[in-house]
Formats: structure tokens, C-alpha cells, sequence
């Protein structure tokens, strides 16, 4: 299996350890990862704002790995749905698709609605299967308990992605996580933003959000959190200890990255999976594996 994988903008700069680990397990699994260097933004920043620029970098993106013959694999669950946005409704509608392809001719591309877009968390679940995620576990991470943050953009909205798990009652990640024999907590603010959406306009009400989680997520008994996104690892992990210190309170709670998580499970070297690159060092974590 091969797909081309869109980091977007926030992975190579903010998170590299998810690309490594997410490129090294898709190879244990079979699935090939395929760079294009000619990828650019995803449209998301500026949607708000500019209906069309959005619509043609997402289908520039598309245009440029159809012509490599390739489905998309995104990591960022923002990317994930503009592109599938895009891409669904390119398909869809034809005077929209010849109207964006007269603006990509400008641009030396064509696109005719062929390539389908899957964050990496749902073709492992869907394409790859369950059965052969746990196949692949060969050191069970049974003494762990870990707590997985859905987010905003991974389910919603639903008809975008065929529905493939709940919108309101999610199961995919819990069930991803427990492939790897770790216990999946269960917590009452699952289902709520990290806050990253409004960071940059209102950071104490963002801050707060995300305080409201980490002190949800700690008393439930988690060990760790399991992310699926780059930019909400901003907030839980980036700003943890800055959380942290406005009330005097320690997280001390890692950040893992799905593929990082069944990567460990996989017998895969911690430092192959640029653990210690993430942003709350998973130190005592790693020394119970050990």
C-alpha cells in the first residue's frame, strides 16, 4: 500500500517526532509513505477568510498527487478535513471542479477529482484493520494507561468522512489504544476542544481549555495522553508546564503521538520514534518499558 503523505506546516517545524514515528511504523505495517516536496499549505488558515485561496491550495495539494497516482495520508486533522472537504466536493460538482481547474491551469496543474484523503490514526484502523495493529504488538504496554484526545477536526464533520466512528460517542482511538494493550481512559471532557483554535486571540481562555483537560486527564489516573495532532500538542504539550505554573501544579504528563505509542508497542527503539524530541520528556514512562 502507498500513499503520499502531507505533513502540512505545523509537523516539520513543531513536531518532527510524529513524522518519524508515524513514517517507521507505516513501513512495519506495509504501508508506504510517500513524500512530495512540491506540497504546500492546506488552505485551513486562511478559509475564514478567503473562500477561493483556500479551495486552491487544498486542490493544488490534490492535483499534485493525483498526478503521482496516490491517495493522501495527512497527519494534522486540520488538513484532514480541509482536504477531504475539498476533495468530496470537487467530485461532486462539476462547475466547481472546471471553474479551480481553470485557476490551477495558471499554475501549471490539473486535477480531476480522483484522489481520496484519510488521516493516518483511520487508515490504520480502516485500511490496515485492528486485527493486524494488534498482529504487530510484540511488547504489550499493559502497564499503562492512556488517555486519547479526539479533537475538533479528526471526526467532524461527520458526512465528510463517511461516518466512520461516532461524533459524539468515539471509539476508534480507544480501540487503537487498547490494540496495544494499554488501558484506554475513559474521562468526561473527551469530547472537548484543546483550545489551539483561538491561541492566537484570546491565549487565557485557549490556556484555559486546555487546563480544564490536563486536570481532567490526570485525575482519571492517565499515564500519558495520546494526541493525533500537531497543534494540539501545542497546547498539551507545549504550554503544559506554562498551565502549570499559573497555579502551581506539576502535569509532568506526556505527550505521545499514536504512532509513538504503538511504535514502543511494536519493540520499535524510543529513539527511532523521537520520544525524547516531544515536548514533556516521557522519562519515567520509558524506564517502566525498560
Amino acid at each position: 500500500m502507498k500513499m503520499a503523505v502531507f505533513l502540512g506546516c505545523t509537523v516539520p517545524v513543531r513536531n518532527l517526532s510524529y513524522e518519524l514515528s508515524a513514517k517507521r511504523v507505516a513501513g512495519e505495517l506495509g504501508l508506504e509513505l510517500v513524500d512530495i516536496p512540491e506540497f504546500g499549505c492546506c488552505g485551513y488558515p486562511v478559509k475564514s477568510v478567503h473562500h477561493e485561496t483556500a479551495y486552491l491550495l487544498a486542490a493544488r495539494n490534490l492535483a499534485l498527487a493525483e498526478e503521482r497516482g496516490l491517495d493522501i495520508c495527512t497527519l494534522c486533522s486540520a488538513c484532514t478535513s480541509v482536504l477531504t472537504e475539498v476533495s468530496r466536493e470537487l467530485t461532486a460538482n462539476e462547475a466547481l471542479l472546471d471553474a479551480t481547474c481553470k485557476s490551477l491551469g495558471m499554475l501549471g496543474r490539473r486535477y480531476s477529482g480522483k484522489v481520496k484523503v484519510k488521516h493516518f490514526v483511520r487508515v490504520l484502523y480502516e485500511d490496515i484493520g485492528l486485527e493486524a495493529v494488534e498482529k504487530a504488538v510484540k511488547r504489550p504496554l499493559d502497564m499503562f494507561s492512556i488517555a486519547s484526545h479526539y479533537g475538533c477536526h479528526y471526526l467532524k464533520p461527520s458526512e465528510i468522512y463517511d461516518r466512520f466512528d461516532h461524533p459524539e460517542v468515539p471509539q476508534s482511538l480507544d480501540r487503537l489504544v487498547a490494540a496495544t494493550g494499554a488501558r484506554a481512559v475513559d474521562y468526561r471532557t473527551k469530547k472537548d476542544c484543546c483550545g489551539g483554535a483561538i491561541l492566537g486571540v484570546d491565549e487565557e481562555t485557549a490556556l484555559s481549555m486546555a487546563r480544564a483537560k490536563l486536570d481532567d486527564i490526570s485525575n482519571a489516573g492517565a499515564d500519558a495522553i495520546n494526541l493525533i495532532c500537531p497543534f494540539c500538542s501545542v497546547m498539551y504539550g507545549a504550554n503544559q508546564r506554562k498551565i502549570g505554573a499559573g497555579r502551581d501544579v506539576k502535569y509532568d504528563l506526556p505527550i505521545l503521538y499514536y504512532p509513538q505509542i504503538l511504535g514502543l508497542a511494536m519493540g520499535i527503539s524510543h529513539e527511532e520514534l523521537g520520544l525524547m524530541q516531544n515536548p514533556i520528556r516521557p522519562r519515567a514512562l520509558l524506564a517502566k518499558i525498560s
